[in-house]
C-alpha cells in the first residue's frame, strides 16, 4: 500500500521468492515529484547507487536495494528495516558514535542532500541503517545533513583505510566498480563522487558545515 508520508510516492510492498517472503519499499520513478536541481527520473537510480556504495565500503548502512520493474513501473526496492520509529537520529546516545561516524562519511562520499534524523534507522540489533538516498550524488556541492558532531575532528584509521580502499577501485580501470554505476549515474556525478572520496583522503578529517544551506528541513 501507498505510505503516508513523503514528497514522493512511496509503497509497501510484499516480494515473493523461492526462499520466502518479505516486506520491501518500493519507489516507482512515475511518483517523483521533478526537481530543479536533480535530472527527472534519476531519484530511484541514486537510491540504488547509495547501496552499491554501502556495500563497496562493506559499511552495510543502505539496507539490499535493486533497480526493479514494479506494479508502477521502474523504481528502487529496498529491503524494509523493521524499527521503532520514536527512535531517531535526535534519541540515539553515544553507544552508536562509531556507527554514526560511518554514517557521516557516507553522506559526504555520495554528497547527500536529505539526511534527516528520521533517515537514521535503528533496527532490533542496534544496527544503525541509511534510509532515503534519492537526493544524492549530485555534481555540485549540496550535503545538507544534520550530523555535524563530528565535524574538524580528524577520521579514525579503520574509516580512512575504507575510504582509501573505496577510492583505489573508483580509479582502477580494471575494477568492475565504476561500471557497476552505470545506467544509475553520469558521468560527470561518477567523476564528482571520486573527487569526494579524493578530497576526503586528503583532508583526512570530517567535513566541516558550508557557507551556504547544510541542514534539511524538517531536520526529523
Amino acid at each position: 500500500g501507498l505510505m503516508s508520508w513523503g514528497s514522493n510516492y512511496t509503497f509497501l510492498v510484499s516480494v515473493l521468492h523461492d526462499s520466502g517472503e518479505l516486506l520491501a519499499i518500493y519507489k516507482p520513478r512515475k511518483g517523483e515529484r521533478p526537481l530543479w536541481d536533480f535530472p527527472d527520473g534519476t531519484l530511484c537510480q541514486r537510491e540504488t547507487a547509495s547501496f552499491l556504495v554501502s556495500e563497496a565500503l562493506c559499511w552495510r548502512i543502505v539496507p539490499p536495494t535493486v533497480l526493479r520493474e514494479g506494479p508502477h513501473g521502474i523504481g528502487s526496492v529496498q529491503a524494509f528495516v523493521n524499527h521503532d520509529p520514536q527512535q531517531h537520529y535526535f534519541t540515539f546516545d553515544t553507544t552508536l558514535e562509531a556507527q554514526m561516524m560511518r554514517l557521516a562519511i557516507f553522506d559526504a562520499i555520495i554528497n547527500n542532500a536529505d539526511r534527516k534524523g528520521g533517515h537514521c534507522l535503528l533496527d532490533e540489533g542496534d544496527h544503525l541503517w541509511g534510509i532515503d538516498h534519492g537526493l544524492a550524488f549530485n555534481a555540485e556541492h549540496k550535503l545538507r545533513t544534520v550530523i555535524w558532531d563530528f565535524a574538524g575532528q580528524p577520521l579514525p584509521d579503520d574509516i580512512l583505510q575504507d575510504v582509501m580502499r573505496f577510492h583505489e577501485r573508483l580509479c582502477d580501470p580494471t575494477d568492475t566498480l565504476r561500471a557497476s554505476f552505470k545506467n544509475l549515474l553520469s558521468d560527470d556525478e561518477l567523476d564528482a563522487l571520486q573527487e569526494r572520496t579524493n578530497n576526503l583522503l586528503y583532508a583526512k578529517s570530517f567535513p566541516l558545515p558550508g557557507s551556504g544551506p547544510n541542514r534539511p528541513w524538517p531536520p526529523v
